[in-house]
């Protein structure tokens, strides 16, 4: 039975992960709301500095020690931007100083992205053999003209020999894949699918292409995206292949064979702490008292400048009290198998009475279901997300309650 000392106060740490970023990529593509800067080997152009950057990253790295001392770090995600344009060595480099400064997990799984247009024969093995376990490449598509459309620098048979390398060099890897593109047709996403799980692969995570504010498919939206019904038949598609192939969609855009969930995304869907370094980097640490989220300087040069100096965080604030039911379900009900109502008080220092009335609209509506240990959104739930999560906003349930 759990007991609490005073509202918001947590008995228990959740785990703690660390995502870093690697913020540069080739071109920027037109969907991308991610902080991602172009970076180009042409023209003379100086090259990476990945020596620099990653010192600049055990700066901010120690600096932060004082927040995390005595916790382990049960997963890494090394995300980006296109981390690997880092060669093997520097990801080397990088995962032994971090391990020279934190406790990891034994097992502890380390994801690095990647992109089909950034690898030669073997980088994903040298990748293997710095310590990462498991590799997200990002595909998107296996079509040339959407490809081209998305303003990806690989083609479809890049795509494919990188999805080899990945098979040869790594037990767990993650193909993503974006749907609803401009002009898609349902026979042309079934080949896209279709040529995804062809690969099987242990993970596949499927996203509708949405314009983002701050890109410039926001302010330049391309043609001939599929309407709303034609994106749910999509989706309602994408969701019968995948589970007849053995991957069990175990969140709203995540689907694996068993035991291959990616445990790093895992821990922000159930409200865990993760410490985030790197430019622009977010991060989420607890503490008895208080739950804190954090940002990193955005632009590259002045995070590493900011960082040298000790001086890597752009802004921190705590999460209030009345928010903590939002952030908390925001993650949550992306599971297909919800939460634990025990985790819901561990995690915010709340009781169940902060979330009663909007579990019970939820309910109401069909968007919810729940029992004595959990509560998880229905298929329906799942379809109207963003409706669901609304429920539990601050100024929504104090209307309800007024």
């Amino acid at each position: 039975m759990i007991t609490l000392s005073r509202p918001g106060h947590l008995a228990a740490l959740p785990p703690l992960s660390l995502y870093v970023h690697l913020p540069w990529c080739l071109q920027k593509c037109p969907y991308c709301d991610f902080n991602s800067h172009e970076f180009s080997k042409a023209g003379g152009a100086a090259p990476l500095p990945e020596s620099r950057y990653i010192d600049a990253l055990m700066a901010d790295l120690e600096s932060s020690l004082p927040l995390i001392w005595g916790r382990r770090v049960h997963t890494i995600f090394i995300g980006g931007g296109t981390p690997s344009l880092f060669s093997p060595a520097s990801i080397d480099r990088l995962l032994a100083d971090i391990r020279a400064r934190l406790p990891l997990e034994a097992g502890c799984e380390i994801t690095l992205e990647a992109n089909p247009g950034t690898f030669e024969k073997d980088r994903f093995k040298g990748f293997r053999e710095a310590g990462v376990n498991r590799l997200s490449i990002g595909v998107q598509s296996f079509d040339d003209a959407k490809l081209k459309a998305l303003g990806r620098v690989h083609n479809s048979d890049q795509a494919r020999a990188a999805i080899d390398e990945a098979r040869n060099a790594f037990e767990t890897f993650n193909i993503d894949l974006m749907y609803a593109l401009p002009g898609q047709s349902l026979a042309e996403l079934q080949r896209d699918v279709q040529q995804a799980l062809a690969f099987q692969p242990p993970h596949l995570s499927l996203y509708h292409l949405t314009l983002e504010p701050n890109t410039r498919f926001a302010t330049q939206p391309p043609r001939d995206l599929p309407d709303d019904d034609t994106a749910f038949d999509m989706l309602d598609h994408l969701i019968e292949a995948t589970e007849a192939a053995g991957l069990r969609r175990y969140e709203v855009s995540a689907f694996a064979q068993p035991g291959h969930q990616c445990q790093h995304n895992l821990n922000y869907w159930q409200f865990g702490d993760y410490l985030g370094i790197g430019a622009g980097a977010h991060g989420k640490l607890s503490f008895p008292e208080r739950i804190v989220r954090q940002v990193r300087w955005r632009e590259p040069a002045t995070y590493m400048d900011k960082a040298l100096q000790g001086q890597a965080m752009s802004n921190e604030h705590d999460i209030a009290l009345d928010a903590r039911p939002f952030e908390f379900m925001l993650n949550g009900l992306r599971l297909k198998d919800g939460f634990e109502l025990a985790r819901f008080t561990e995690r915010t220092g709340l009781t169940m009475a902060a979330i009663q009335r909007p579990l019970a609209e939820a309910e109401a509506k069909g968007l919810l279901e729940r029992d004595l240990q959990r509560a998880w959104p229905t298929s329906r739930g799942l379809d109207f997300l963003s409706d669901l999560q609304a429920m539990f906003l601050p100024a929504h349930s104090a209307a309800k309650a007024s």
